[in-house]
């Protein structure tokens, strides 16, 4: 597959870029997209989520009230779950929710990501660009360039870029990566996939 390469101030360069056929051109697969995206927001959580149970609760270790003549239920400790101020029953403990996946596993996932990017024609190539200094407003320039400016926008650089990233950065709806950095729940997470030129080399090393 064959797509134009833009300029930033969303002209054609006059050049082409070729897109691997055995990268963005596979046989997708929807489950291993589903275990990958639902591997990495699991290894986001941090699994510090704790609640007390009644051992835990201080306080309780008097008994309220008698066994027995009052005409009520009996109580042995004021941190009884069925009280207010009690402890949890089966309440949240602390635990690892990480996920492990294969390698290859995880780079399927990536090339059927890319596949229906591909597909749905979401896909944009941009020259190769940097900025001085950080420039938010240029950035912003470059999005309306390319008639993005509104939409869910993920793009992909070619090398760690910090003005970019920092011009970026506070765009609603824009997240910047390196491109050997990008997951499959980024590259699906976006309505248009800008990658600079110099990036496709970058996914064509890692994902080969």
């Amino acid at each position: 597959m064959k797509l134009d390469v833009y300029k930033i101030d969303g002209s054609k360069s006059g050049e082409t870029v070729d897109l691997a056929e055995n990268i963005f051109a596979v046989e997708p697969n929807d489950h291993v997209i589903y275990l990958a995206v639902k591997a990495y927001l699991a290894n986001k959580r941090q699994g510090t989520s704790k609640a007390k149970e009644r051992s835990e609760v201080s306080g309780g270790g008097k008994k309220p009230w008698k066994q027995k003549g009052r005409g009520g239920a009996r109580a042995g400790t004021s941190r009884s779950p069925l009280w207010v101020g009690g402890g949890t029953i089966f309440g949240p403990k602390p635990r690892n929710y990480r996920q492990k996946l294969n390698k290859k596993v995880l780079v399927v996932a990536r090339k059927s990501a890319l596949t229906y990017k591909a597909q749905a024609n979401q896909i944009i190539v941009v020259e190769n660009f940097d900025f001085d200094a950080p420039k938010t407003k240029e950035f912003n320039n470059i999005l309306k360039s390319l008639n993005i400016n509104n939409k869910k926008v993920l793009l992909l650089t070619d090398e760690n870029r910090t003005n970019i990233y920092k011009s970026g950065r506070n765009i609603e709806k824009v997240n910047i990566l390196e491109a050997k950095n990008a997951s499959t729940f980024d590259l699906v997470n976006n309505q248009v996939l800008v990658i600079q030129s110099g990036a496709i080399q970058k996914i064509e090393e890692i994902l080969n």
